[in-house]
């Protein structure tokens, strides 16, 4: 009798996620002249999803484990434990085949061979992607006009501007045949405009049905290019959101910057509900901390029917966000 298909069967594969990491470490251990066996732990218990077509915000402050999970993701690095896999691919079992579907963009300096030209570097990440002679030409020299770099392309890197360097990291990163950009700190250097264009960049890839893992400390940055955001600090996944979320977890932490306030006025100011705290600076000047995004219309009436004319709003640093998530009482989150 002819075996049946149950509706399980008849079910297709789910595709397997861009990146899929689950329970990853990574410690360091170092052992000094004659001194004890020390052990730092970059990555603690790291989960972390990305899925096809995604663009999929790292967000932290230096030191936060971010550069150590590019670099395990770019098969630069071991992980200590846990597992981690490139659409599907095991990033120690099988990193060749990672290495296939990734484009690493670094910030800086990072990556260039300075003493080339434009098109020898690319031609060298070209030839470490094993892309034929005919391929390797016709996608550089399509990368170099994308980029705006074409008219500089046989110009030692040594001479580029910050802008015209991070381009070209970009442009090497679509050289080959990557799925899954990874971004490292992409902006760090640029000057406003050059972040601007990179911003445009980033958002035409993204239109083409490319992955992005953009590692960064700039809220704005995520907030404004990503589909959704993980935030991570201390090696630890703190929390994974969407940027509205975000957006509103910033808006619920603004400040609002004063001078020549009078005391009184500030007193009362600290009273009102949605007033986290209220930090005197010099004789009339303060911070007025917010930890409800309504509490500012009550504030600035205040201010302004007291005649105080000079006033600045704010919104948080990433580390005044991580502060008042993580709290002052050490708490601890998951991850």
């Amino acid at each position: 009798m002819p075996h049946s298909n149950t509706p399980e069967q008849q079910a297709p594969e789910q595709p397997a996620p861009a990146v899929d990491v689950r329970g990853l470490r990574r410690e360091y251990v170092t052992r000094g002249w004659r001194g004890p066996r020390t052990t730092r732990v970059a990555l603690d218990g790291v989960n972390l999803r990305v899925d096809h077509g995604e663009v999929h915000g790292l967000l932290g402050p230096n030191g936060a484990g971010k550069t150590t999970l590019v670099k395990i993701l770019a098969t630069t690095l071991l992980p200590t434990s846990g597992t981690v896999r490139v659409y599907g691919h095991d990033v120690v079992a099988r990193p060749a085949d990672v290495r296939r579907d990734i484009g690493l963009v670094l910030g800086g300096d990072r990556g260039l061979y300075q003493g080339l030209t434009a098109r020898q570097n690319l031609g060298y990440w070209a030839a470490l992607q094993k892309l034929d002679r005919t391929e390797g030409e016709r996608q550089i020299a399509d990368v170099l006009e994308r980029f705006g770099l074409a008219d500089r392309a046989d110009v030692k890197v040594e001479t580029f501007s910050r802008g015209m360097k991070q381009r070209l990291h970009l442009a090497r990163g679509l050289v080959g045949r990557a799925r899954l950009i990874i971004l490292d700190e992409p902006t760090m250097g640029m000057d406003p405009v050059a972040a601007r264009a990179f911003r445009d960049l980033v958002r035409a890839m993204r239109d083409e049905g490319r992955t992005l893992l953009l590692a960064t400390h700039d809220m704005a940055e995520a907030e404004e290019l990503c589909d959704r955001v993980t935030l991570v600090n201390e090696g630890r996944v703190l929390t994974t959101e969407s940027p509205e979320a975000l957006s509103t977890l910033m808006s619920r932490h603004e400040h609002i910057d004063v001078e020549e306030a009078p005391g009184a006025l500030l007193e009362e100011i600290a009273g009102l509900d949605g007033v986290a705290s209220v930090e005197a600076a010099h004789e009339g000047a303060a911070r007025i901390r917010l930890r409800d995004a309504d509490a500012a219309r009550d504030v600035l009436s205040l201010l302004v029917t007291a005649g105080v004319t000079r006033i600045r709003t704010g919104r948080p640093s990433l580390d005044d966000v991580y502060v008042e998530m993580l709290g002052e009482r050490g708490l601890k989150v998951s991850a």
